[in-house]
C-alpha cells in the first residue's frame, strides 16, 4: 500500500509558491550560463585574495570544456576530480559538464587502493587531480584506465597542467548533443561509511530537478529559462520570508565539493541564488568567524562537527555576525543540544535541518526556510517540492503514524541506479521508491524524524538499540563535546552498547560517571556496557561518524582479549 504525506491536505509549502515546480530538461551547465548572464561582474568565488566574477567563471568552464574536447575527451565518457576546495573546481566542474562528459568526484583523501577502485569502476578516461593528492594518484596510474591526467598546482610525468589544458581555448561554450533525460551529469559515489563505494548515476534531469528543488525551497523562488533555455530563478517570495534577496548573499563554505551535499547545496545552488561564495580548504575555527565577520556573511553551513566547534570557540562571542539570516546542518543528525546553542547565539537566523543522501542527488526533506515557517526541533523537515516519503516495514508494508520505518523517498531526483550493480539496485528501487536504509518516524504534519541507520541499529536480546537516541543523552552532558555509540558482538546477546566521547578540554568527569548517568534514563536494555573517553571521533570529510573504524576498534580489542 502506498502512502503519500505530499497530499495537499498536508504538504508544508513555501508561502506564495505553487504546490509543485516546473523542471526545465536542460543541461546541468544551464546553471552556470543563467547566472553569468544574471549576476555578471558579481564575485561568485573568493579564496587567499583570488576571485572570480560569474562572468569570468563561465568564460573559464568554457575553456576546460574546449580543452578536454581538444584532447579526445568525447560526450558520455567520465572525468573524476580529485582535489578539494579550490578555485579551480567550480570551473572544472561545469567544464566537464559543459562538455558533454559525465562529472564524478573522489575525495583527495582517500587512500591508493579506493582510489584506484574508484577510478577503475567509474571507468574515468581522464583525471584532474590536485597539489599533494597527485602523489596517491602516481602511486596507482599504472591500475586505472584514463589516458588523460591534469594537474592543478603540481607537477606529474605524462600528465597535462589545468592552464595548458586552457590555453588557446576559446571562451565560449561548445555545443552538446545530449539528452537530459538519460546522460549522466555526476557518477557520485556513495560515502562507504559501512562499505565498498558504489557509483550512483544520476542524469542531468536529477540534477537540475534537485537544484531547482532545493534553490527554490530554500529562497522562495520558482524556476524560469531565459531566451536560450538557460536557467534562472524568480524570487516571488516576499522579503519579510527570505530578507536575503538573491544577488546579496554571502557564504564562507568548507563543505566538500566532492560530497553530494557541497556539489549540489554549497556550489550549485548558491550560484542560482547569486552568491558570493569564501573558499575554506580546511576548518580552523577561528579563520572560518573571522571572514563570517570580514565578508558580512548572511548563511553558515556545514555539518554537525563544524558547528559544534564555532560554538566551543572563544571567538564566538566576539565577532559581529549579525548579518547571519539563516544557518544550515546536514550529512548527519544535529544533536539538540548544539541546536539549542546556536539558536541562543543567532537568535535573527533561521536554523535549519534537512535530510538527503547521493541516491537522491542531495535533498529529500528540510525545515522550512521561512521566517514564519515551524521548524520542529529533532526533526528533518518536510518532504520538499514534489517529494513523498513514506516508512515501511523490513518486508515493505507500511507502518503506522509515529511509529519506526524505514524512510522510502520518490521523487524526480532519485537515482537511476547503481553503476553495473543491478542486484544492488533492484534492492534498493522498488516501484518508482528509494529505500534508504535509513530508520525513521513521521508525525501528524508529515515532519520526518531520524532515528538512525538500519544498519547503525543494534539488537540485544531481540531487542532494537538505536544509537542516536543514546549518543542525544550524551550530547546533552555538559562535559561532552562528542559521541557516538556501536556495538560490540556478544554471542549470549547480539550485540552489547559501547560509547566512544571526547570530553569538553579541562573536564574532570570519569567514563563511568558518564556511563552511570545516561543509563539512569533509559530502559535496561538500552544500557550502554561500555563507555571509552577518546580524544576524537573519526568523521567522513562530510561529517558523517565512522562507525566501521569504531567498530574495527573494538574488534581488535576483542581478539586481543581472547
Amino acid at each position: 500500500m502506498e502512502h503519500d504525506i505530499t497530499t495537499a491536505a498536508t504538504r508544508v509549502l513555501p508561502p506564495g509558491l505553487p504546490e509543485h515546480l516546473s523542471y526545465p530538461l536542460t543541461d546541468v551547465g544551464a546553471v552556470l550560463r543563467g547566472s553569468a548572464v544574471r549576476y555578471g561582474d558579481r564575485v561568485a568565488f573568493h579564496h587567499d585574495g583570488a576571485e572570480l566574477t560569474y562572468r569570468e567563471l563561465l568564460a573559464r568552464a568554457a575553456q576546460v570544456a574546449n580543452g578536454l574536447r581538444a584532447q579526445g575527451i568525447t560526450e558520455g565518457e567520465v572525468v573524476a576530480v580529485h582535489m578539494p576546495n579550490c578555485l579551480e573546481y567550480p570551473a572544472v566542474y561545469y567544464g566537464i559538464l559543459l562538455a558533454g562528459a559525465v562529472f564524478s568526484p573522489a575525495n583527495p583523501l582517500l587512500p591508493p587502493e579506493e582510489l584506484a577502485f574508484q577510478l577503475s569502476d567509474s571507468g574515468a578516461a581522464a583525471v584532474v587531480t590536485w597539489g599533494l593528492a597527485t602523489q596517491v594518484l602516481a602511486a596507482v596510474r599504472e591500475r586505472i584506465p584514463a589516458r588523460l591526467v591534469i594537474t592543478v598546482d603540481a607537477e606529474l610525468p605524462d600528465s597535462i597542467p589545468l592552464n595548458t589544458l586552457l590555453e588557446n581555448q576559446p571562451s565560449t561554450t561548445p555545443p552538446l548533443h545530449i539528452d537530459p533525460a538519460t546522460q549522466l551529469a555526476h557518477l557520485a559515489y556513495t560515502g562507504g561509511t559501512t562499505g565498498r563505494s558504489k557509483g550512483v548515476e544520476l542524469t542531468h534531469r536529477n540534477v537540475i530537478s534537485n537544484l531547482v528543488q532545493c534553490a527554490c525551497w530554500g529562497s522562495g523562488s520558482v524556476p524560469v529559462l531565459t531566451e536560450d533555455g538557460d536557467l534562472l530563478l524568480d524570487q516571488i517570495g516576499s522579503v519579510d520570508e527570505w530578507p536575503t534577496r538573491h544577488g546579496s548573499g554571502v557564504m564562507v563554505n568548507l563543505t566538500p565539493w566532492f560530497h553530494a551535499m557541497g556539489v549540489i547545496g554549497y556550489l550549485s545552488v548558491p550560484l542560482l541564488f547569486g552568491t558570493t561564495t569564501v573558499i575554506h580548504q580546511r576548518f580552523e575555527p577561528g579563520a572560518f568567524l573571522a571572514d563570517l565577520e570580514r565578508f558580512h556573511a548572511t548563511m553558515i553551513g556545514g555539518a554537525p562537527p563544524v558547528f559544534v566547534a564555532l560554538l566551543r570557540h572563544p571567538d564566538l562571542a566576539t565577532r559581529d555576525l549579525s548579518a547571519v539570516r539563516g544557518i544550515s546542518s546536514g550529512a548527519a543528525p544535529l544533536p539538540v543540544s548544539v541546536l539549542d546553542a546556536l539558536t541562543a547565539r543567532f537568535p535573527d537566523a533561521v536554523i535549519g535541518e534537512g535530510y538527503g543522501l547521493t541516491e537522491v542527488t542531495m535533498m529529500a526533506t528540510g525545515n522550512p526556510s521561512w521566517q514564519s515557517g515551524i521548524r520542529k526541533v529533532g526533526t528533518v523537515g518536510v518532504p520538499i517540492h514534489d517529494t513523498e516519503v513514506r516508512l515501511v516495514d523490513p518486508d515493505g508494508s507500511e507502518v503506522p503514524a509515529g511509529e519506526r520505518g524505514e524512510v522510502c523517498i520518490r521523487g524526480p531526483q532519485v537515482m537511476q541506479g547503481y553503476l553495473n550493480q543491478p542486484e544492488a539496485t533492484a534492492e534498493v528501487l522498488q516501484d518508482g521508491w528509494l529505500r534508504t536504509g535509513d530508520i525513521g518516524t513521521l508525525d501528524a504534519d508529515g515532519y520526518l524524524s531520524i532515528v538512525d541507520r538500519a544498519k547503525d541499529m543494534l539488537l540485544y536480546k531481540g531487542y532494537n538499540v538505536f544509537p542516536r537516541e543514546l549518543e542525544e543523552l550524551l550530547h546533552a552532558h555538559p562535559a561532552v563535546t562528542a559521541a557516538a555509540v556501536v556495538g560490540r558482538p556478544d554471542e549470549d546477546v547480539g550485540e552489547l552498547p559501547v560509547a566512544f566521547v571526547v570530553l569538553v578540554v579541562g573536564s574532570d568527569v570519569t567514563a563511568e560517571q558518564l556511563r552511570e548517568h545516561v543509563n539512569k534514563l533509559v530502559v535496561p536494555y538500552k544500557k550502554l556496557r561500555e563507555l571509552h573517553l577518546v580524544d576524537s571521533i573519526p568523521v567522513s570529510a562530510a561529517g558523517k561518524v565512522l562507525r566501521r573504524e569504531l567498530r574495527a576498534t573494538l574488534l581488535v580489542e576483542t581478539v586481543v582479549g581472547t
